[in-house]
């Protein structure tokens, strides 16, 4: 019996991107930001930095390369979660919107932090008027699609779960009529996977 595949956003779903911005800040200008605001949605808000331009955004740029995708870290309980819903019978895939070139950096990056996933796909972000990732999700037919960025369930098809998380409340791109659409908000994946395991009806 085919498994129901869940499709899993990685950066603030899974993993820890803001984080892992403040080390790469670190690498590119040898200063580790101080964390200003752990609710922050966004990394510049959370780590106080200033808004790059020329050849400093280059130079930040530059450091956010394969070894940068490959070693992101785990979001808290995320793999644990990601367990709870494999063992529960669920397929999981990541859709992300990273670059096509970074799709076995994300890949190794899952498998490394002991993710029970086999599968990445990266869309890139670039699809004006639509979701990035509406094609792939329109391909995997998942009962659920995870994300912590709203624009991204625009133009999802309709029999897919929605399933928005919120890693950071303040300044959150998370709000306005496009919420209408979400079927469920949640505040971390593990939460998520608390949810799921209780609606049969996604099984």
């Amino acid at each position: 019996m085919k498994r129901p595949t869940i499709a899993l956003d990685a950066d603030g779903v899974l993993l820890d991107y803001s984080l892992a911005y403040a080390h790469a800040w670190q690498r590119a200008f040898g200063i580790l930001p101080q964390e200003i605001d752990p609710q922050a949605y966004w990394p510049m808000q959370r780590w106080g930095v200033e808004q790059l331009t020329g050849e400093r955004r280059q130079q930040f740029r530059d450091c956010m390369d394969e070894t940068f995708w490959s070693t992101i870290p785990a979001l808290d309980k995320a793999v644990e979660a990601c367990h709870r819903l494999h063992d529960a019978g669920f397929h999981l895939v990541c859709v992300t919107a990273l670059q096509p070139q970074f799709e076995q950096a994300r890949l190794r990056n899952l498998r490394d932090l002991g993710f029970p996933i086999e599968t990445v796909i990266a869309t890139g972000g670039d699809v004006s008027g639509r979701s990035p990732k509406a094609n792939a999700v329109d391909q995997l037919a998942p009962v659920a699609f995870v994300d912590d960025y709203l624009p991204y369930f625009k133009g999802i098809r309709p029999d897919v779960h929605l399933a928005l998380i919120h890693p950071g409340r303040n300044g959150t791109p998370n709000v306005g009529p496009d919420l209408d659409a979400v079927h469920s908000q949640h505040e971390s994946l593990w939460e998520f996977s608390e949810w799921v395991l209780k609606q049969p009806n996604l099984r």
